[in-house]
């Protein structure tokens, strides 16, 4: 195949992903975030592989542009960064507990925790949902694929409903972008 079909063949894959966004549940994730931060609660974000550099990436760009009140400045934590906290969890416990033990640290009754899982299958990504959920949690799923066992215990699921890692990827980035986008026009 030619490499302009290659690369005429994503975008349009891309566009067509972006026109369906479920922009119903969409919207019900950042009115689920803006709840979240106006009562003060902690927002956690987690993921494996290229979603935890989605996660990353977003506790980043939220952090630092979402608001701009120095005196009222989210509380998001991403559970994808701590390299030595979750080989240690990974190699003393177990690897499916990586982000569950770190919710048992620092998570507080009512917090919500946003999950990024391409599969929705992944066992830490599930054991962290059903922890957060046994303290009264909001869980925000953005998924892939058919969204697998996340979309069933999420509160609010974005799935892309679509079997490429790479798109699923993609669209989940541009979710966490319009999350930030929404906040800076909030004035917050």
């Amino acid at each position: 195949m030619e490499i302009k079909n290659i690369i005429n063949d994503y975008a349009n894959d891309i566009k067509a992903l972006c026109d369906a966004i479920d922009r119903e549940s969409l919207e019900a994730a950042l009115l689920a975030i803006k709840e979240n931060y106006l009562t003060g609660h902690q927002l956690f974000v987690a993921g494996n592989g290229g979603s935890a550099g989605t996660a990353n990436h977003f506790s980043c760009d939220f952090s630092k542009n979402a608001v701009k009140d120095q005196t009222r400045k989210p509380h998001l934590i991403t559970l994808s960064s701590n390299v030595a906290y979750i080989t240690a969890i990974g190699n003393d416990i177990t690897f499916d507990a990586i982000f569950e033990e770190q919710l048992k640290n620092l998570m507080n009754d009512g917090d919500t925790v946003i999950l990024i899982s391409a599969s929705g299958n992944s066992p830490d990504i599930i054991r962290a949902a059903e922890y957060a959920k046994s303290r009264g949690g909001k869980i925000i799923g953005f998924t892939g694929f058919s969204g697998g066992k996340l979309k069933e215990i999420s509160d609010v699921c974005v799935n892309v409903a679509i079997d490429s890692y790479e798109k699923v990827e993609d669209l989940h980035m541009i979710f966490t972008h319009i999350i930030v986008c929404y906040f800076k026009t909030l004035g917050y």
